[in-house]
């Protein structure tokens, strides 16, 4: 079982930088991919960003929509992964979630955390 904690949600104007954290426990994620998606009200969940293990070389995938505005890290001495998001727009908001994929049929999702984008 993995247990993943998202924090760093809020509200922030547009142009603004929210940095997101997920911090895993209940098991080592730096051998797993992890990524973030995030569901926006009445949409589809859709992937954001997501990063493979560092021994794998750390390449990173971002959605078209937040290139070059979002990065995506992770710190394995924490168990952690952050989405750090800048030049905020209110299409940003939604609820954020943290996975980690342990095996091609085994994922794990955080709770979420809400971005709100202010115009």
């Amino acid at each position: 079982q993995v247990q993943l904690v998202e924090s760093g949600g809020g509200l922030v104007q547009a142009g603004g930088s929210l940095r997101l954290s997920c911090a895993a426990s209940g098991r080592t994620v730096s051998n797993y991919v992890m990524g973030w998606f995030r569901q926006a009200p009445g949409k589809e969940r859709e992937l954001v960003a997501r990063i493979t293990p560092t021994w794998s070389g750390g390449t990173t995938y971002y959605v078209d929509s937040v290139k070059g505005r979002f990065t995506i890290s992770r710190d394995n001495a924490k168990n952690a992964v952050y989405l750090q998001m800048n030049s905020l727009k209110p299409e940003d908001t939604a609820v954020y979630y943290c996975t980690v994929r342990i095996s091609i049929n085994t994922d794990y999702w955080g709770q979420g955390t809400q971005v709100t984008v202010s115009s």
